[in-house]
């Protein structure tokens, strides 16, 4: 018998006014949409700024800003290998969501 919690879903999330569509299982869903949210406010703030132009060139510049952050909280967590553990799926989220966005 198979357990439920494995299933994929389809999950809808919007960036920048544009609806993805992303599969993932139930249990990930909450942290997509925190992802989804966070990326799409770091986004907006960017293009709100003006200084930077085109869909994509903000995406990698949020993404820039992210990954910066990440790698400064790894640092800081270098004696938490749970937490740091935590951040590696995080992370590895992150570059698969942006890998996905490049193929759109």
């Amino acid at each position: 018998m198979s357990s439920n919690t494995n299933q994929s879903a389809t999950v809808a999330v919007t960036i920048l006014d544009k609806e993805y569509r992303v599969a993932c299982s139930e249990e990930e869903q909450a942290g997509l949409q925190a992802s989804a949210k966070l990326l799409n406010e770091r986004m907006a703030k960017i293009r709100n700024s003006g200084s930077v132009i085109g869909a994509e060139r903000i995406a990698v510049m949020a993404a820039l800003n992210i990954a910066h952050e990440l790698i400064q909280a790894k640092a800081g967590l270098a004696r938490q290998p749970v937490e740091e553990q935590m951040l590696d799926r995080l992370h590895e989220k992150v570059q698969d969501a942006l890998n996905k966005f490049d193929n759109i």
